[in-house]
């Protein structure tokens, strides 16, 4: 009977080695908008059914998930600021880079909005308003993509943010959020963050439709030039995923309150 036991235990433990040795694991580093919207906890399960390919998040900043990705520390990349990108793609950190989504950037602020931004005609109006009346105004900080986009407005506005009213958190999107909802400030956000906070929070959307906020997304490889350890092949895999009519569908359908997060880019 030992024996027995014994043989049954031995043959458990080789099928769960198996199992552990058949399933691969991919390191994707996107940013913190990304996932606090809850599209990956939707999308990841879906592709790693399909696949038998688990995948690691890491969400940080744009800004850091880009040095990630150019350290070799991760496969792929998920991220939304255009003009980085397209710096590490031209250096030959990043292959394959492919438009995935879109939504845009709002700003939210108190229903009394304070600053008048409602009224803005274009983004810059908004951001000279918030500066003028020095309304609390909360910054990523982070060198993220938002926080990127929000410079480049300050920028257009020539407008140099600082003083007790302007606050840089150095921090992700949903923890900004909070912070400008317990101040009753103004923040930039996308969208798809705001519509998945927009329960948790008292602020509303107070300027929004510029053109200047479209926010598009783009996934990109490491280059497996990079070394041996960088697994390329699930790169691919995902990103074919991703742009897939199955995954574009995923996006496409990922809606909450009735109100659709992103927008998918493959045709």
């Amino acid at each position: 009977m030992k024996v027995m036991k014994y043989i049954l235990m031995l043959a458990v433990l080789l099928m769960t080695n198996q199992h552990v040795s058949a399933e691969q694991r991919l390191r994707l580093s996107t940013t913190t908008s990304t996932e606090n919207s809850g599209l990956l906890a939707i999308l990841h399960p879906v592709f790693e059914k399909k696949t038998d390919i688990k995948v690691d998040v890491i969400a940080v900043g744009t800004g850091k998930a880009l040095k990630i990705g150019a350290n070799g520390d991760v496969d792929v990349v998920f991220v939304h600021a255009p003009a980085a990108e397209l710096k590490y793609v031209e250096s030959g950190d990043f292959i394959d880079r492919t438009a995935v989504m879109h939504n845009d950037f709002v700003i939210v602020g108190p229903e009394n909005d304070p600053a008048r931004i409602a009224s803005a005609v274009t983004v810059t109006e908004a951001m000279l308003k918030i500066a003028k009346t020095e309304a609390p105004f909360i910054s990523r900080g982070d060198d993220s993509g938002t926080h990127k986009k929000e410079l480049q407005l300050w920028k257009l506005a020539k407008v140099e943010p600082k003083g007790p009213w302007y606050m840089a958190a150095g921090q992700g999107m949903g923890t900004v959020l909070r912070i400008a909802d317990n101040k009753q400030g103004y923040a930039l956000t996308d969208r798809g963050t705001q519509i998945a906070f927009s329960g948790k929070m008292m602020l509303k959307v107070q300027f929004e439709g510029d053109e200047s906020l479209f926010n598009p997304y783009h996934v990109m490889a490491v280059n497996p030039k990079k070394g041996s350890h960088i697994r390329y092949r699930l790169a691919k895999k995902y990103i074919n995923f991703v742009t897939s009519k199955q995954g574009q569908e995923i996006i496409s359908g990922f809606t909450k309150g009735g109100e659709h997060l992103f927008y998918p880019d493959v045709k």
